[in-house]
This record gives C-alpha cells, structure tokens and sequence, in this order.
C-alpha cells in the first residue's frame, strides 16, 4: 500500500486514464459536451455554481435517459472553497391529495413506475433558479443556451447513452411522445447518431426567459399537469405553483483527519457518513481495498446501514426523528458489534427499497476556488417513463414512497420521499479539499464510501479510486454484484464465508471528483470511465 506522498495511479502500461490537472477552474462530469460546457462558462467569468447550471442543461439534452427538468437536484456551494457551505434540497413533493387513503379508494397498492402515481412535483427548476438568483454570477438565460442550440440543432449519441437507451427500450415504448424522441422507428438508435429535440429546446428557451415560472405557473405546468391527470394522477396547478425546494443545513462527520459533508434527509448523505464512522473503527488493511477481509467489511456495512436506511429515512419536515442519534461513535461502534468479522449475516430487516438507477453528478471548481458539487436526476433511467408534448421527462421519484401508514417514509400530502441522490465534500483545516459524488440510485452512499476509502485510506489518486473494481449488495436478491478485475480466489473467499457473489452485468454506478491542493495551488480531477463523460481544466 502507497503512503499519501505517493499516491496509487493507473499503471501507464495498461488502458485507462490519468488524472487532469489545472491552475484555474476545472469540472468533471459524465458526458463531454457537459464538461466542455462547464469549462466555456469559467472561461467566459462564471462561477462555478453557473458552470454546474449550464452543464446539468446540457446533459438534460445529451443524457436524457440520466437527468431531466423533469427531475429532482440537490447541490453543496462552499463559496471561496470555505468549509462554511450551503446546500439545497431540491427534492419534488407528493401532490396534495396523495395519501395513502386515496391510493386505497383508486385500489393501488403498489406505486408503480410508469404510474402518473410515481411522479412528484420536479425540484430541479426550482433550484437552479434559486442558487443562480443567490450565488450564481453570469445571466440565467446565458446558462441555458449552449443546451438550447443542442437541443435544436442536433448532437451525436454517445456510447453510454445508447447502451442505457438499449436498456430501456422495451419499456419506453410502452409512451409515444418517449418512444418518438428516443428511439428511431421503435429501434435502438445506432451509436452516433444524430439526435434533436425541438420540444425541449422550446421547453428550456422559455424557462431561460422567464426563469422558475414557465415551468410551475405557464403553458409548461399545464402540460404536465394535463398530461398526469389524463393518467390518473392526483396533480394539480396548485401542487405545481406552491412547488419549492429549500436551503438546509450540511451534516458532517470527521474522518482519519478530513471532515466529509453531506445534504441532510430526506436525501441518504447520513447513510454515507455513517458508513464512514463505521470505517473509521476497521483497522486498514495493509493489502488493499480489494481483499476477502476488507470487502467483507464493507458488505456488511453496507446490509446493515441499508437496512436501517429502508426503515427509517423519510422526510424530516414530517416525521420527527432524531437522525442526529445516527451520527454519534456509540451508534457506529453498535452496529459494527452486530457483525460477524467471519461470516456473512441475513439483513436484519426487510423493507422496499428503491433500486439502482440513473442520474448525473456534476463537481465544478473555478479560479476563485469556489465549489460546487452538484447533483440532478429523473431515478429510473427515463424516469416514469411519461414525457410531455413539451418534451419533458418526468420522474419517478415518488416509488420511493412507502403505502404503510405506519412507515416513517409514508406518501403524504407535498412531503418528499426518501431520496438516493448525495451531493458530497470534504475539507481540512476550514477549507474544501475535494467536491465530489456518486451516481447509480441506492449505490450512492457505498460509492461514496468506496471511493473516500480508497482515496484516503488506501491512498489511491482520485481518478484511479473510480477505475477500481466494484461490489455492491442486490437489495432485492442479497447477492452481491461484483464488477470484472477482483481476483476470482477473492470471490471464492467470500462465498466461503456465506456470500453470495455475482458478476455484475451493467457498470456500477459513476462518479466524478476534483481535489484542490491550496499548496501549490493545483486542481486534480477524474471522472469514471463507466460514463462517456471527463475531466477538464485550464
């Protein structure tokens, strides 16, 4: 194992990526367009809050399987990379007549995607007006543009785009307007190939114009809400105008010397950082991340924390919990006491849990160094499923609801519903160190687990922490999918032990990260090679 002065890095001989390094400003992301986006705006004197906005627009239209206006977004800003941040919860709410009550008089007990059932009111809108009004340094409408002429005049399909569009393409053609736009005669379209989407340039134009109330109070809002309710949905205009997100507080814990920031709930940050305090009491193992020891830690912590997460993560607004308790050494020191160093143990519990899917992280650092991390998604990939004649693609966040009345995370009147997406930070010594996240639904809080690990204890760069092999549990099998480059004598190590391990047949989540070196004043970044997205500075 390297020391921190002599971080792990790809072996030259061997296909991969290098880390990038820059003076100035730097952002990562998972599309290129994206990244080249973000960079365009730090050079033309935004910051890098604007920078996140324009590349999030842009991968609504280049990745629109990932993200969407139609979604949800939740972002850290350290202003001046001050550890004294902000964060926005931009999570969608349950319409006003959503109660566990109604669903039973409709007869639904299960809220099912492709339901107008499973769309809450989209947060994403909402926040990056109010983020740009506060913090954001270029004009609004300027941010939209680049996607606004994507949109319009067409762009070529990216690799990982068509292979999630292959994924998904039997169940969008379950939805004309969704089918039109993303599928070429009901066939995959071929990688490459040239793509518009007129509707959603018109969409973004007018939103450009007249910011926040062309999406909850104008011709668009009356399209969604026209189009859920001709499905059954409980929407209203009202649920729509009165729709709005909020600053809140960070959390935090300290670990092995850097102190990790998250949003709090109803997103699963506190999962994150738990998972994190748990870490903490394991001795690093001087083999490596990748051994049958340190990967059975790191599963059990994940069955474990996971399970507490499903039973009591909801909406803090409308439970009253102690998520604090959850912080604390003695809470992590009394699940790590739960389990079995040799053995591989049973979920303690046995709650819905959502599954792994997709969104976008977006991390942007500019020259005065200020931060964000920035997160947007629909859920699912193409979330429910249902887009609008105005070309918007709703989510499906609300399966994430539970129907038991007696659920913490019960569906409720304009509540949120237990969310996956954690944008995330570090800092030391008062100042942010890295701006970094995880995509891919429920593995979010075991990325970020995986890649602070790696990075911190196992001292690997941060692009070579995303390039290394991952494992994370099936919620609905138990098993646990393990990606190709873990030693097959690992794999058997751990069925030994009662494990149940599985090639994983799709990519493990992404990410993005850039560290800041105030030394030398040096910014280094990476972006997973699971996603066609990069790195990029100047």
């Amino acid at each position: 194992m390297n020391d921190a002065n002599n971080p792990l890095r790809r072996p030259l001989d061997r296909a991969g990526r290098s880390a990038v390094h820059a003076l100035n400003g730097m952002a990562s992301t998972s599309h290129v367009m994206a990244t080249q986006t973000a960079v365009d705006v730090l050079k033309a004197g935004g910051n890098a809050l604007d920078a996140s906005i324009a590349a999030c627009a842009m991968q609504c239209v280049v990745e629109p399987e990932s993200t969407g206006i139609g979604g949800d977004c939740f972002a850290l800003y350290a202003p001046n990379g001050q550890d004294s941040m902000v964060a926005y919860n931009g999570s969608g709410r349950a319409p006003a007549a959503a109660t566990p009550q109604a669903f039973k008089k409709l007869g639904i007990d299960t809220i099912e995607r492709g339901s107008a059932h499973s769309v809450v009111v989209p947060g994403a809108v909402d926040a990056w007006c109010q983020l740009h009004k506060d913090h954001g340094n270029m004009p609004f409408a300027e941010l939209l543009q680049p996607a606004i002429q994507t949109a319009r005049n067409g762009y070529g399909l990216t690799q990982r785009v068509q292979f999630d569009i292959a994924a998904q393409a039997e169940f969008i053609s379950q939805f004309p307007v969704t089918a039109n736009l993303f599928l070429d005669n009901g066939k995959v379209p071929a990688i490459g190939s040239v793509r518009t989407l007129p509707a959603l340039a018109d969409a973004l134009e007018q939103i450009a114009t007249h910011g926040r109330d062309a999406f909850y109070q104008g011709p668009l809002a009356n399209d969604m809400v026209n189009e859920l309710q001709s499905r059954g949905g409980l929407h209203t205009l009202d649920d729509f105008s009165n729709a709005g997100g909020e600053y809140v507080n960070p959390i935090h814990t300290d670990y092995r010397g850097h102190r990790i920031h998250e949003c709090p709930p109803n997103g699963q940050g506190i999962i994150a950082l738990l998972m994190m305090n748990m870490l903490a009491e394991i001795p690093v193992d001087p083999n490596g991340p990748l051994t049958a020891e340190r990967m059975h830690w790191e599963i059990e912590i994940c069955r474990i924390t996971y399970a507490l997460r499903d039973a009591w993560l909801a909406d803090p607004n409308q439970v009253n919990i102690d998520y604090n308790a959850l912080l604390t050494k003695e809470f992590a020191q009394n699940l790590l006491s739960k389990i079995d160093p040799k053995k591989a143990c049973e979920r303690p519990t046995d709650f819905p849990q959502p599954k792994h899917k997709d969104t976008v992280y977006i991390s942007v650092v500019d020259k005065d160094r200020n931060a964000c991390s920035f997160i947007n998604t629909l859920f699912y990939s193409f979330g429910s499923g249902i887009t609008t004649e105005s070309g918007i693609t709703l989510t499906n966040r609300g399966m994430s609801f539970s129907l038991n009345p007696n659920h913490p995370n019960v569906i409720a009147p304009n509540k949120r519903p237990m969310h996956t997406i954690i944008p995330g930070m570090v800092s030391k010594e008062g100042k942010v160190s890295h701006c970094f996240g995880v995509m891919g639904g429920h593995y979010q809080a075991m990325g970020q687990q995986q890649f602070l690990s790696r990075h911190l204890d196992f001292h690997c760069d941060v692009q070579y922490a995303q390039d290394l092999p991952r494992f994370m549990i099936d919620l609905d099998t138990h098993a646990v999918d393990v990606e190709a480059g873990v030693d097959e004598s690992i794999n058997e190590t751990l069925r030994s032990m009662g494990h149940k391990m599985v090639t994983a047949t799709t990519p493990i989540g992404g990410s993005q990260a850039i560290q800041i070196d105030w030394e030398n004043g040096v910014l280094t970044g990476g972006s997973d090679p699971r996603k066609d997205g990069c790195a990029l500075g100047y």
